[in-house]
């Protein structure tokens, strides 16, 4: 598989001939959004930094959108979802909000996509359900999302064997909205983490290249 990173929480997975989209990034959003063509689109917060269906419906692909907690299979690709909550982009009236954390079994290997997850309280379920983990991609920054202390807790509490910042890309705010963290959080994370870390345009990545990974950070440039 090649995962590549368009933003944000925003990431192409790429398989064969299927295309995979967490968190696809739409018009109006305070990051610039996406155009490209998806099979399967996973939206964790009912966001425009992360509800982008219509920009991957594109050319012949009209994406198999979910949006929220449940149980999915389509073209070999089993997704898990799992209900939690964010503090990201609220409005006055809210509270909190609805955010689904997505495991994806594809190509013997397991992707967990935490969305714009604000503590490190998970459900018993999520936690016994998705088992071990292949790739994690957490959110740091704050501003409605796990803070660097934080993702880097809970990161090391799940055990993957990659994990991958998300969130830091595009700083930006709109009325009513928060904008996602700076780079300098991802800065702070990596300085929090204490591990090494790998910086790549891309991920091309095989179930033989996870031997002896424990917990490396892969930071993916936009």
């Amino acid at each position: 598989m090649v995962i590549t990173h368009h933003g944000g929480q925003c990431f192409k997975v790429t398989f064969g001939d299927l295309t995979l989209v967490f968190d696809p990034i739409a018009k109006n959003a305070t990051l610039p959004s996406v155009r490209f063509g998806a099979d399967i689109a996973l939206v964790s917060r009912n966001h425009p930094d992360m509800n982008g269906v219509a920009e991957v419906t594109f050319g012949d692909k009209v994406p198999f959108a979910i949006t929220g907690p449940g149980e999915y299979e389509r073209q070999n690709v089993t997704i898990q979802g799992f209900l939690s909550k964010s503090l990201y982009g609220l409005s006055k009236e809210q509270e909190s909000a609805v955010n689904t954390i997505y495991s994806v079994s594809l190509e013997d290997m397991t992707l967990v996509h935490l969305g714009a997850l604000a503590d490190t309280a998970i459900s018993k379920e999520a936690r016994e359900s998705i088992g071990e983990i292949d790739v994690l991609f957490v959110p740091i920054g704050g501003d409605g999302v796990l803070s660097g202390a934080k993702a880097h807790e809970l990161a090391v509490s799940l055990e993957p064997k990659i994990i991958i910042p998300m969130h830091w890309s595009h700083g930006g705010t709109s009325e009513g909205t928060q904008g996602m963290g700076a780079p300098k959080s991802l800065e702070t994370f990596l300085k929090d983490s204490g591990y090494g870390v790998e910086k790549v345009d891309k991920c091309t990545l095989k179930k033989k290249d996870l031997v002896g990974r424990d917990g490396s950070i892969l930071v993916l440039t936009p």
